[in-house]
């Protein structure tokens, strides 16, 4: 399968899958044609007629389409994408715009349960309210949601609090606890395992009502700091 437009490589995955891997400058580049193409299966899959869909699953810069193998096939679906990729010239992008979520999500940083504030400011260099002042004045981009149902993976952090995972991961992470690796940042949605470098607690939950994820690929979230007796106070509420 030959390449074209945006899209960089295409992989079948066994008999009812292609992997679609994006081009760009930048990962947030790559990201925001993976997210167009999500948005533009999403519509047309919701038409009646085109049930050929089953599922889409975006990444950083890729996206899974899974088809039924009963509809099409393989040559099927990638001469459909050619002519998406047509479609999508001609409308100069516009039309497949997806409007973006925003979120403010609060966290009390240094919560007794998750905080690794002074192994993060040992590996940065940073002092403790400098962590905290960065990871509330950027904007984060949900690039995929994973590894538990809920489990956003946000980026990307500023290259001054990048940090490598804990050489020894945990057996437990609390529910709620924002946390940093390499470029990355998340709120884990439950209790598990985990290796990332704790900041504190979110009382948000990251999962709503019928198993539905608050957060998707490509929102955009911003987080606030705020007090223990806020905390408590949330969830109190």
């Amino acid at each position: 399968m030959q390449p074209f437009g945006s899209i960089r490589q295409l992989v079948p995955v066994g008999a009812d899958a292609i992997m679609l891997y994006f081009s760009g400058d930048s990962l947030e580049q790559a990201n925001s044609s993976c997210q167009q193409w999500l948005h533009m299966l999403d519509s047309f899959a919701s038409k009646a007629g085109n049930s050929w869909v089953v599922e889409c699953v975006p990444s950083y810069d890729s996206l899974l389409i899974v088809f039924d193998i009963e509809q099409v096939d393989s040559h099927f679906v990638y001469h459909s994408l050619q002519q998406w990729q047509t479609r999508l010239h001609n409308q100069n992008n516009d039309g497949y715009q997806k409007a973006i979520k925003r979120h403010t999500l609060p966290v009390w940083y240094g919560a007794k349960a998750a905080n690794d504030l002074d192994e993060v400011s040992r590996k940065t260099s940073l002092q403790k309210e400098d962590i905290i002042a960065l990871h509330t004045s950027m904007e984060f981009k949900v690039y995929a949601v994973g590894f538990a149902p809920g489990f956003a993976y946000m980026g990307e952090l500023p290259k001054a609090l990048q940090c490598a995972r804990l050489a020894s991961p945990r057996k437990k992470v609390p529910k709620g606890a924002v946390a940093i690796a390499d470029r990355q940042t998340a709120v884990y949605p439950s209790d598990s395992p985990g290796g990332w470098n704790l900041l504190g607690l979110c009382p948000v939950p990251m999962v709503g009502e019928n198993n539905i994820p608050l957060l998707s690929a490509g929102d955009i979230v911003t987080f606030s700091s705020i007090t223990e007796s806020e905390f408590v106070s949330y969830h109190a509420g």
